[in-house]
């Protein structure tokens, strides 16, 4: 009897093995060039010409396994440390606007993420899933003075990324989180599909790997699992070389909620949602039916014309996060 059940198990882990394999290397990154279309489903040309002019100055920051961090920073004498984390794509001069409207209100801090940028050690990939965490946490403690309060913001999977530090063991006293149109996850009620034309999504080898990982088989995690569809115009100008436009599954996952995103979303101290009316990628008013039941320590603000890149510089949002670092 026990070898019969054992020939069952081992049948069953086969299956898993060869379905995990199969799924992941049945399907492989496809060729955008073609399709690019002069947004790519997002207006990423108005973001890179608001960039363009008179950028914040990168200084490196080491991180545990020595690799530098380009960060950009404005310094401020007793304010509050506010993180602002890049989404998908792009990197920390996204927000080099909302910074400077910032100065003075609070020492900004605005990275380059492990695998983005003009100096991405590996464009689009990271070493395992949680290094972004680890790499949020060794930025705040080279900076974070004692007593000084933590404020992590993220715009799209820079909001997923902020929920996710925030809520995970990593986190290291936030005292407040402000989601800019964050990506929850890609079955959240929020998420349009294939983020407005942004994402095109490996679906066969994305649930291969996931199949891989859960029996603990992660050596093929620095596959791409995702491709964004980043402007023709922005892909040949002169920012082109540090667009990202391809993500691992190990970069991907980490820079997400957890599969249990409603964990996540439940164990937030106070956050601050804020998305444009016209967002293209999500839907701007399902944030709060999905996340005040779960956690009540929220705020909802939907900012009327913007879309999911412009929200980032509108004035509203500035409001906002000025009233949650008045707040502190």
């Amino acid at each position: 009897m026990l070898f019969k059940v054992l020939g069952f198990v081992a049948i069953a882990v086969l299956i898993q093995l060869a379905l995990g394999f199969g799924l992941t290397l049945s399907q492989s990154p496809k060729d955008l060039s073609k399709d690019l279309s002069e947004d790519g489903g997002l207006v990423f040309v108005d973001l890179v010409a608001r960039g363009a002019a008179d950028p914040l100055p990168l200084e490196p920051v080491a991180m545990r396994d020595g690799w530098q961090m380009p960060v950009r920073r404005l310094a401020a004498q007793d304010k509050p440390l506010l993180v602002l984390i890049h989404g998908s794509g792009w990197h920390g001069q996204q927000f080099d606007r909302l910074a400077k409207a910032l100065e003075g209100r609070a020492e900004v801090l605005a990275p380059d993420l492990r695998g983005h940028g003009a100096t991405p050690q590996r464009r689009g990939d990271i070493d395992h899933i949680p290094q972004f965490e680890e790499d949020l946490a060794d930025l705040i403690a080279h900076y974070r003075k004692p007593g000084q309060r933590l404020v992590v913001a993220g715009h799209s999977s820079g909001g997923g990324l902020a929920l996710r530090f925030a809520a995970g063991p990593e986190a290291q006293g936030v005292d407040h989180v402000i989601l800019m149109a964050p990506f929850l996850k890609y079955n959240a009620p929020t998420t349009r599909a294939n983020s407005g034309g942004w994402a095109h999504v490996l679906k066969r080898r994305m649930i291969g790997l996931s199949i891989l990982n859960m029996m603990q088989i992660r050596a093929l995690n620095h596959l791409p699992v995702i491709q964004f569809a980043m402007p023709r115009a922005v892909l040949e100008g002169s920012m082109g070389h540090t667009a990202t436009t391809a993500c691992s599954y190990r970069l991907n996952t980490g820079y997400a909620p957890r599969s249990d995103y409603k964990g996540d979303i439940a164990a937030l101290p106070d956050f601050t949602v804020i998305v444009g009316d016209k967002d293209e990628a999500f839907f701007a008013d399902q944030y709060k039916p999905l996340m005040a039941p779960l956690n009540p320590r929220g705020r909802y603000v939907i900012v009327d014309g913007q879309n999911h890149l412009g929200v980032v510089d509108a004035p509203k949002t500035l409001q906002q996060i000025e009233k949650v670092l008045d707040g502190l």
